[in-house]
C-alpha cells in the first residue's frame, strides 16, 4: 500500500489521549500517551482502509490511486 497522509484530531482526556480521523468516519483510537495514541491510530487507519477496499472489491470494480493536493 502506498504511503498516505491523514489528518487526525488528538484530544487529551483524563485517561490519556483519544484520536480520530475525520476523513474516515468511525476511525478512532486512544492511548495512555500521545505517542501511543498516534501509533494506535496509524494501525486503525491501515485496518480501516484495508477493510474498505475489501468491501468495495468485486469483479466489476477496482481500486485506483488518485493524487490529491
Amino acid at each position: 500500500m502506498p504511503m498516505a497522509n491523514y489528518r487526525v484530531v488528538l484530544h487529551r482526556s483524563e485517561e490519556g489521549f483519544s484520536v480520530s480521523c475525520p476523513g474516515l468516519p468511525g476511525c478512532w483510537s486512544q492511548g495512555a500517551t500521545e505517542e501511543e495514541a498516534l501509533a494506535n491510530i496509524r494501525a486503525a487507519i491501515q485496518e480501516y482502509v484495508k477493510a474498505a477496499e475489501e468491501l468495495a472489491h468485486d469483479q466489476e470494480s477496482r481500486v485506483i490511486d488518485v493524487a490529491v493536493a
